[in-house]
């Protein structure tokens, strides 16, 4: 059944993601997966745990490019840079998948669960890039209001990514966003100074 093919786990990603948007995701099984895929139940358990983790494949690959993005940047960077050189990073690997990126954004968009699984995803990123921050000596609270403030950029700019008609690559996209994202604390902080209060920290 072809179980040894080094694009099993794509086939099985491939065949699910159809089946999903085709029937539902909560009304398709694991065996309908397999069969599409020309593959055996027991093939599909050696790849994945169950049909939800073949949606969020990839996420300790995001997590790990994000945080070596950042750890790698120079010292002397500030933590807003450090943090938008992971995001750089983190875009390497959404490369020609904008269509299967819209497929499974429509899957998870139609489902509790799934949206519940996505925020969790996105908190964990969070919580390691603050973490990755913290070892740089960034500070708290800075080291987790850069992160989640990188989170932020990352989900505007993929949501902007996904759009029909968007030809901009994911990472022109999130240096978009982090250069809005710049612009409004340049704001507040020429505000604050015009009006003689202590400029906000960052």
């Amino acid at each position: 059944m072809g179980r040894w093919e080094p694009n099993t786990r794509q086939r099985l990603a491939k065949a699910a993601l159809e089946l999903y948007s085709e029937r539902g995701y909560e009304q398709t099984t694991v065996a309908e997966i397999a069969r599409r895929a020309g593959l055996t139940e027991r093939t599909f358990f050696r790849h994945y745990a169950d049909k939800r983790e073949v949606l969020f494949d990839g996420s300790g690959e995001l997590r790990d490019l994000f945080v070596a993005g950042v750890s790698q940047a120079p010292g002397s960077a500030a933590p807003i840079d450090a943090m938008a050189a992971g995001l750089d990073a983190a875009a390497g690997p959404f490369t020609d998948r904008r269509t299967f990126a819209r497929q499974r954004q429509a899957v998870i968009g139609a489902n509790a669960e799934l949206r519940e699984r996505e925020l969790i995803k996105l908190a964990s990123l969070s919580a390691a890039v603050a973490e990755t921050l913290r070892g740089r000596g960034v500070p708290e609270p800075a080291a987790s209001l850069t992160a989640e403030a990188g989170m932020a950029v990352f989900r505007i700019g993929f949501e902007r990514w996904i759009a029909d008609g968007e030809e901009r690559t994911l990472a022109e996209l999130m240096r978009d966003s982090l250069h809005e994202l710049r612009t409004v604390i340049g704001a507040d902080r020429a505000a604050r100074e015009g009006a003689g209060s202590p400029p906000s920290p960052g």
